[in-house]
């Protein structure tokens, strides 16, 4: 304890000099030991120096600390030791005591070996890989192997080893044992290793040489000088303690090779079997013959451990090759038969399948049912699929055939005959659930027809071409194309938008621009249109044409509605601060409409701003009303519940009936600019606009006119008793700064400024 807070508060200066310090009072108390002079004043100041060392070795396994595990394997090992050092020092001063060598050291060893061993493996697997951090068996067969050939040459031999009893001697042969598996692994597989890169490790090695040398020491002096085995144990923990004082070097830990260890047990086992039949020629002990075994064993458990491992790995790859749902190829082992088709030259079809709606089935018969269906698709693939063909699963509900142009496909168009074959197999319908099904696919092929000097290059570019005539395909509805260099585009652009956008929203670079929204009657901006722009870092200000539909395709709506809502609410909030009472309007897309847990969003951003929901507006169009009726009606009622107004835009341009009108909770419609192009030149048109104005009306709906360019179509719409206005004829979509900027400071807020 007293040592333990004496290093703890030392200064800084002080704490660099301990370990020297405590090296050299270490050395000293050797030095009185191995003079056999030892006496009660002596043993304790040797105890608070082993706790003092102990500290500072414990001082590296505190939680969070790099190399805890090693450390902390150290520690308990200098424990033991430590045990051992001050048994021999107090055994020795001890008047009278039948004299024991180092007996109390070399047991600590022996008994510590394990826990050291490992922690010598797992400290070299961080930085060098060459061992496995469990291999143990190896190291204890060893051990047992060294002690087998020690009691092979004692038996032979004449002098103070042959007469010590088993109890003493077994302990200081396994000692030496343990000493050269020591000094083997640290020496050459980890100092070598670590030269350059972390000299802790010399002092460590050092002090497991000083350690496990005094076992040797009492070993080949037996009785005669006890001394020397401690003065080497006290070195050892000086050392141990400067390593421990030193700062850890940064690694990054890799994984272990399997061939040492095999390597190390079939030598094991070599020289354990010749140990026995050279001491099965002679007169064998039980110790030797024992050792030989036990070393035998051990080493032939850690290839069965090794046998084991490699089954395990081989199940993995199998596993980390296959689709789990339709047991067939998954993208990874598609990708490498592309590759090694394309290494060695073979021509071959490369053919992607999407299915058409199956979304509808999950949706209307469940998961369940869907799978089922991709399990039957699988299925008919395969039996279709001719010799050298590979089918797989890439994810979802896509699947890839890769067809070497072999047999029935060596035609003058491969690729169309694939697609034909694939094609008919989705001609029968499919029972799925009690349901007959018939699913349609779209298919994209492309054809690798010469050697690549990239195979993975190669497969990327396949894959690339064979999707873009997917999607083609898909626009073309259920058919098969094959990639066309002067019809596709490549989409490796597309893809990496994709991407780009994903990072673009989570980096904040969505903007937004608002159009105003002006009351017809009296010129008042009485709202705006908040438009996402994308502030792109290399491609400038791209518009929403250029993104939003990659977004909605992809699954990036979520996440970007997410952002301009927060943005739009924040600016909203911002301006009613400042006395701005603005409306803000959002648009919200068919994935946003089938998002339950939207309204609750809405009215978290609302809460946190400090927004009235009535200044809050969300716009949806027709279409969408119509992709999903039930679950729209569901989300739009919640969101009208929180008391946001909710817009129908585009209005008139789809083929919702009039009847939504009353089951929606509608708050306004929004006048496509078709109808305001044409407003004065089509008197049909200008009927159509006056009945939806005279209808919204009656409804208690607001009606918004959108394009208005010309000052004369702002007048008739006036006539007719349109409400509000939008359009280039009162501004561009701009920045929030430039919006209040056109505004009428004062009294007249809200009014534009003359152009």
């Amino acid at each position: 304890m007293t040592s333990a807070v004496a290093v703890r508060w030392l200064p800084g200066a002080a704490r660099t000099a301990a370990p020297a310090l405590l090296v050299a009072a270490l050395a000293l108390t050797a030095t009185v030991a191995a003079g056999r002079s030892a006496d009660l004043p002596g043993v304790l100041v040797a105890v608070l120096l082993v706790a003092a060392a102990g500290r500072l070795v414990r001082s590296r396994t505190g939680a969070g600390m790099p190399e805890r595990e090693v450390w902390g394997r150290l520690t308990l090992s200098g424990l033991v030791l430590g045990t051992g050092v001050a048994a021999t020092v107090v055994w020795s001063a001890v008047p009278g005591a039948p004299a024991i060598g180092g007996l109390p050291i070399a047991l600590a060893v022996v008994a510590t070996f394990p826990a050291v061993y490992g922690g010598l493996l797992r400290w070299n697997r961080f930085s060098t890989s060459l061992a496995d951090p469990n291999d143990v068996l190896n190291g204890v067969s060893a051990v047992l192997v060294v002690v087998a050939i020690g009691n092979v040459v004692v038996d032979h031999l004449d002098g103070p080893l042959a007469a010590l009893p088993d109890w003493r001697l077994q302990p200081l042969l396994g000692a030496a044992g343990a000493t050269i598996v020591y000094l083997g692994t640290t020496w050459v597989m980890t100092v070598i290793a670590e030269l350059r890169t972390d000299t802790r490790i010399w002092l460590v090695a050092a002090a497991l040489t000083c350690l496990f040398s005094a076992a040797l020491v009492g070993l080949v002096t037996a009785d005669r000088s006890p001394g020397t085995a401690v003065a080497l144990g006290c070195a050892a923990l000086g050392l141990l303690a400067v390593a421990a004082a030193l700062a850890p070097r940064r690694s990054t830990p890799q994984p272990a090779d399997p061939v040492d260890s095999t390597v190390g047990a079939f030598v094991v086992i070599t020289i354990a079997t010749l140990t026995l039949v050279v001491a099965a020629t002679t007169a064998p002990s039980w110790a030797s013959a024992g050792c030989a075994g036990l070393a035998a064993i051990g080493s032939s458990l850690r290839l069965l451990v090794n046998v084991r491992d490699l089954a395990e790995l081989a199940v993995s790859r199998r596993e980390a090759l296959t689709d789990d749902l339709t047991a067939l190829p998954n993208r990874r082992a598609v990708l490498r038969t592309v590759e090694r088709l394309c290494t060695a030259g073979t021509p071959f079809v490369l053919g992607l399948v999407d299915l058409d709606k199956f979304k509808e089935v999950n949706d209307g018969l469940g998961h369940a049912a869907g799978d089922d269906l991709l399990r039957m698709i699988a299925r008919r693939l395969e039996a279709s699929a001719g010799p050298g063909t590979v089918v797989g699963r890439l994810g979802g509900d896509e699947f890839a055939v890769v067809a070497p142009v072999t047999g029935s496909l060596r035609t003058d168009d491969p690729a169309a005959r694939l697609g034909s074959e694939l094609l008919d197999q989705f001609a029968a319908p499919f029972e799925v659930a009690g349901l007959v099904l018939h699913s349609g696919p779209s298919i994209g092929l492309s054809t690798h027809e010469c050697d690549e000097h990239d195979p993975g290059a190669c497969a990327t570019r396949l894959l690339r071409r064979a999707d873009a005539a997917l999607y083609d395909a898909k626009r073309a509805g259920s058919t098969a194309l094959a990639w066309d260099p002067a019809r596709h585009v490549d989409t490796s652009g597309r893809l990496t938008l994709v991407e780009e956008l994903r990072t673009g929203i989570a980096r904040g670079e969505l903007v937004l621009h608002h159009q105003p929204q002006v009351s017809v009657a009296t010129g008042r901006t009485v709202g705006v249109e908040s438009l996402v722009r994308w502030q792109h870092p290399t491609r400038g200000l791209l518009p929403p044409a250029d993104f939003l539909p990659l977004a909605e395709v992809h699954g990036l709506m979520g996440q970007l509605t997410e952002a301009v809502l927060a943005q739009a609410v924040a600016q909203a909030a911002a301006w009613h601060r400042d006395g701005l009472a603005l409306r803000t309007s959002v648009n919200l897309s068919v994935s946003n409409l089938l998002d339950a847990s939207l309204p609750r969003r809405v009215a978290g951003l609302l809460a946190t701003h400090g927004l009235p929901a009535g200044a809050l507006v969300l716009e949806v169009t027709e279409t969408v009303l119509m992709s999903d009726s039930d679950a729209s009606l569901a989300v739009l009622t919640a969101l009208a519940d929180l008391g946001v107004a909710v817009s129908i835009d585009d209005f008139g341009t789809g083929y919702a009936s009039l009847s939504y009108l009353r089951e929606l909770p509608v708050s306004e419609l929004k006048l496509d600019r078709s109808f305001t192009a044409d407003l004065l030149t089509d008197a049909r048109t200008e009927a159509i606009v006056a009945s939806t104005i005279e209808l919204a009306h009656r409804l208690g709906l607001r009606v918004v006119a959108e394009g208005v360019e010309q000052q004369a179509t702002l007048t008739r719409l006036r006539a007719l008793g349109c409400d509000e206005s939008q359009g280039y004829l009162h501004s561009r979509p701009v920045p929030a700064e430039e919006l209040v900027a056109t505004l009428v400071p004062g009294p007249q807020a809200g009014l534009l400024q003359p152009a």
